[in-house]
């Protein structure tokens, strides 16, 4: 409820600023010719900059290093979409606060791209061990579909997401559109490539099993290359620490199957994982699910391809 309010009070600043500014905004649009382009989260930036380039005016709300769980958009942030010409969002409940500042804004011009409207979806899953949110555990309500987030964790979704990233360019900026073909033709042909890549490398293991001590937003992956996983916690979860069960139970699972590697994702505590790898004598590894990357890692320009590919030498490790 916290958040909710703190939104309120920047939606609430955002409606004075119009006051004061009227059409001040708009007039400002396309100063340079260019679409403007603002995204919530990395997957979707990276994408966008290597479909369109510099032929974009491109922002990303979420700062490099922040958890998209516990983001709040400020006001700064409600005048980026404002003057937008293109918002693109993941379409879920973690960046459910999009859909607030899209009614509040005052630009009848302005196009929506949700990338959960791309791909068919899934649902969040409880695999053994796994546990869920406090709330599901503690209430006996009839739950509502939850659906998992995550869709660019898989190289076949990023392929469809693209295709349809550049249609969209393509639409409303024509005289740019070869451009765009272009380069969304390369790289989808890369991403094409690191498909074939996991396929090979996952179909020649001598297992297909992964444990991550974390959450688990690799669900679309794991479908994609039919791989078995134990976690501790749902892809879209917001609890960080596990209970004594589920480590207890993830360690048996590494000593009864053999598991060589732990993973744990980018950003976030690695002490579950450092506690499991110094019980059990797996090595520790990073699982890359590219919803954020660090600052350090932003400014030298590492994106998507560059994290799946890290992906690749670390599952050979896991599953060799």
């Amino acid at each position: 409820m916290k958040n909710w309010k703190k939104l309120v009070v920047f939606l609430l600043t955002f409606c004075i600023l119009l006051q004061i500014t009227g059409c001040g905004v708009r007039e400002t649009k396309k100063e340079n010719g260019k679409l403007t382009i603002v995204t919530t989260v990395f997957a979707e930036y990276d994408f966008l900059r290597n479909i369109a380039g510099d032929l974009v005016n491109l922002e990303m709300l979420l700062l490099p290093g922040a958890d998209l769980h516990t983001f709040d958009p400020t006001p700064k942030d409600i005048v980026k979409v404002q003057e937008a010409d293109l918002f693109v969002t993941i379409g879920g409940e973690s960046d459910a606060w999009s859909d607030k500042i899209i009614e509040s804004v005052d630009n009848e011009n302005l196009q929506v791209f949700r990338l959960m409207d791309c791909v068919d979806l899934v649902e969040e899953e409880l695999v053994e061990g796994m546990e869920a949110e406090e709330e599901e555990a503690d209430h006996d309500t009839i739950e509502e579909k939850e659906f998992d987030e995550h869709v660019w964790t898989s190289p076949k979704n990023a392929v469809i997401i693209v295709e349809n990233m550049r249609d969209t360019l393509c639409r409303m900026d024509s005289k740019n559109a070869s451009s765009y073909q272009k380069n969304a033709g390369q790289y989808i042909s890369r991403l094409k490539a690191l498909d074939k890549e996991f396929a090979e490398v996952i179909g020649g293991g001598k297992r297909r099993e992964i444990v991550v001590a974390d959450r688990f937003p690799f669900r679309y992956f794991a479908d994609a290359y039919d791989v078995e996983y134990y976690a501790a916690f749902p892809g879209c979860s917001t609890q960080t620490g596990a209970s004594a069960e589920t480590i207890a139970f993830l360690i048996q699972k590494v000593k009864e199957d053999g598991i060589p590697v732990v993973f744990h994702m980018e950003l976030s505590s690695e002490q579950m994982c450092n506690t499991i790898c110094d019980e059990t004598g797996a090595k520790k590894a990073q699982l890359n699910a590219v919803h954020n990357i660090s600052r350090q890692d932003f400014e030298k320009g590492i994106g998507y391809l560059d994290f799946m590919w890290d992906n690749i030498e670390v599952l050979k490790e896991a599953l060799y």
